[in-house]
């Protein structure tokens, strides 16, 4: 199976860790590259535009089935989940999947009256119950790769009343969420949506904007950008825009054809390639007498009792984690059967 980032992408190693970091491809390297040209030689209007972050935006929401005015623009995820936390009232409960990323609990943790309570996620759904305000959780864990029940949890979540907040980080790129379906979603683009850092995604329903107070708005929160430079601002945007947060234009300038690329691949296409590749490496594991975790149909590949070899894969240029005691593998469109081979032919030796 060969790659189906083509020349856009120029891995120099066997690189199988999206799930911590995303490889740029050439059209987004070269985005930043003439922003940076720009901003050093005093050629153009300003620091980066806006009508570059606009068409970001309304990429990722294409990618998220949401409109762009659902659509808030970042730096982290952490920084969204924190505007979320916020709006919760003293001593609300929300409910976390046990071992989730630390992004997605500690803004909540940290205001300190706020009641956290821990299931195990393949009871997550079973463990929403009257009282639970806000139940947060990852599509995709970042540790092992295990998908949550998605409509088993909001479906739980509707019966008892409480919002939604789905983190889509290891997701977005690969797995179809409808972002629709959840009062928030959260996402950060370095990974498999392979923008620069700096870009992150927040998606609120009309509903849960009218709860959700901008902290941090600025003049670029405000309906009429122009008109709001100076003195508070008159009118803020009437879109989920006015959550956004400062613009890192270089990294959105990037993200703006990262997400063109995604696009034009199609998610089920990147999917289909992914998720076969991860099949390989799992079937291969088990043949050398290794046990993944479980996590069917993930792309990430998390496998116990391998830690000790990472410093041989380090050595053949494999690029992989640890995470959580495990070797950590997770596979994108720049990858191929001969990586997932080689990554083999290694811990076979």
């Amino acid at each position: 199976m060969d790659t189906l980032g083509g020349a856009e992408f120029a891995p120099e190693t066997t690189y199988l860790n999206t799930a911590s970091c995303g490889l740029l491809p050439r059209r987004a390297v070269a985005a930043v590259h003439a922003l940076a040209e720009e901003n050093a030689s005093g050629r153009g209007a300003g620091a980066g535009s806006f009508e570059t972050v606009g068409a970001a935006r309304a990429s990722f929401a294409r990618l998220a089935g949401v409109p762009a005015e659902r659509v808030a623009t970042g730096g982290g995820v952490s920084i969204h989940v924190g505007l979320i936390a916020a709006s919760l009232p003293t001593g609300a409960e929300v409910l976390v999947p046990e071992g989730d990323f630390s992004s997605v609990i500690t803004p909540f943790s940290v205001r300190g009256d706020l009641k956290l309570r821990y299931a195990p996620l393949a009871d997550l759904a079973e463990a929403v119950r009257p009282g639970t305000a806000l139940v947060a959780f990852s599509a995709v864990q970042s540790a092992d790769g295990r998908i949550a029940d998605l409509a088993a949890v909001r479906a739980a979540a509707a019966a008892h009343g409480a919002r939604t907040l789905v983190d889509t980080t290891q997701s977005a790129g690969w797995l179809t969420v409808d972002a629709g379906l959840f009062d928030y979603t959260v996402t950060g683009g370095f990974k498999f949506l392979v923008c620069p850092r700096g870009t992150s995604f927040l998606t609120v329903t009309e509903e849960a904007q009218e709860s959700l107070a901008p902290l941090h708005a600025g003049w670029i929160a405000g309906e009429d950008l122009w008109d709001s430079t100076y003195g508070p601002v008159k009118e803020l945007a009437r879109s989920a825009r006015r959550f956004d947060e400062p613009t890192s234009f270089l990294s959105y300038h990037g993200a703006a054809e990262s997400l063109a690329l995604l696009e034009e691949i199609g998610v089920d296409a990147i999917r289909a390639h992914n998720t076969a590749l991860a099949a390989r490496f799992r079937e291969g594991l088990i043949g050398l007498g290794h046990e993944p975790v479980p996590a069917e149909g993930s792309v990430i590949v998390s496998v116990p009792g391998l830690t000790h070899r990472h410093p041989d894969l380090e050595r053949a240029e494999v690029a992989v984690a640890i995470r959580a005691g495990n070797v950590r593998a997770a596979f994108h469109i720049y990858n191929s059967t001969a990586d997932v081979d080689r990554a083999l032919d290694v811990l076979a030796g």
